[in-house]
C-alpha cells in the first residue's frame, strides 16, 4: 500500500485493512518529543485572555485556564475586572518553553 495514496484517500472510501495500517504507520512516524516555542520579532509581544493564553502555549481554552490558576506563569500576568493581559515572552520562559533569546 502507499502511504501518500491512503493519505489523499477519504476515510469513507477505505478499507479496514487501509485504515490500519494509516493508524499504524502514523504511530510509528510519529515524533512524540515536546516541541520547543521560538520567540522572536515577529511574536506577539502580548496575548489577551484565555484565548491568547490557549495560542500561545497550543492547548485548549480549559487547559489554558489551568495554566492560569497554576500560579506558574502568575509574573507574566497582568488582570484588570475581567481583562487578562498577558506578556508572552515572560510566560513562555516561566513555563519553561522559550529558546530564543530577547534581541
Amino acid at each position: 500500500m502507499n502511504l501518500e495514496n491512503l493519505l489523499n484517500k477519504p476515510l469513507w472510501q477505505m478499507t479496514g485493512e487501509e485504515f490500519m495500517f494509516l493508524s499504524k504507520s502514523a504511530t510509528t512516524n510519529s515524533n512524540l518529543q515536546p516541541t520547543a516555542v521560538v520567540v522572536d520579532a515577529t511574536s506577539p509581544k502580548y496575548v489577551y485572555g484565555l484565548s491568547g493564553i490557549a495560542q500561545l502555549f497550543g492547548c485548549s481554552i480549559p487547559t489554558a485556564n489551568r495554566i492560569k490558576k497554576s500560579d506558574k506563569i502568575d509574573k507574566a500576568i497582568k488582570q484588570i475586572g475581567r481583562k487578562i493581559i498577558v506578556d508572552a515572552e515572560l510566560a513562555l520562559e516561566l513555563a519553561g518553553r522559550k529558546t530564543g533569546g530577547r534581541r
